[in-house]
């Protein structure tokens, strides 16, 4: 006890003396002025129950994922990657969602560079939730609630993006996913939003 009486008087004599800062207590990362969001675009936000999946990406019969979040789809030929879903898929083709593997940070801009702004590789595997919670861009004007239904895009259109989750129905851009997955509650100021997926 009394030595980490000495070292606190120490560090603080330092301190006030000499300018020099010793000890973490004055690191501001980050900073929530109201409310922390619901988290980041792609993060699986809930360890257990949730599987993850290792996926080649497949660049041949269809554009690979170009965001965290994104549903994929399994092409059943070669390369046996993952895509983002076109034309023709349906329910059954989604084959789960990229995720993000840590809140990824822009590469530029110094102090002011945002969280969350990174894209996917497209020459590397790819990790997708095959079954769990993950949080996501809610997209549409239909406010989400616990146990509302999945519509994926399959064509982008005004205020939708391919392989994008809403609620609303945009008849022959979407197909809706089964009762086995659902959003988990309403969506955050920033649009972010809790999915069970193939749970």
């Amino acid at each position: 006890m009394k030595l980490l009486q000495i070292m606190r008087e120490f560090l603080f004599t330092r301190e006030k003396d000499h300018g020099i800062y010793v000890g973490t207590r004055r690191t501001h990362d980050t900073s929530f002025q109201f409310r922390m969001g619901a988290g980041f675009q792609g993060a699986v936000n809930r360890s257990h129950p949730v599987t993850i999946e290792p996926c080649l990406i497949d660049t041949t019969s269809g554009a690979p994922p170009t965001y965290y979040g994104e549903a994929v789809v399994a092409d059943g030929a070669a390369p046996n990657g993952v895509r983002v879903p076109k034309t023709g898929d349906t329910a059954a083709s989604i084959y789960g969602f990229a995720v993000r593997p840590f809140p990824i940070q822009q590469s530029s801009g110094g102090m002011t560079a945002t969280y969350g702004t990174a894209v996917p590789p497209t020459n590397q595997p790819l990790d997708v939730m095959r079954s769990g919670y993950m949080i996501v861009l809610l997209q549409g004007a239909a406010p989400a609630f616990k146990g509302s239904l999945i519509q994926v895009t399959t064509i982008a259109g005004s205020g939708y993006v391919v392989g994008g989750v809403s609620v609303d129905t945009v008849a022959g851009t979407q197909v809706a996913l089964d009762a086995k997955s659902s959003f988990n509650g309403p969506a955050d100021s920033a649009g972010l939003v809790e999915i069970a997926f193939n749970i």
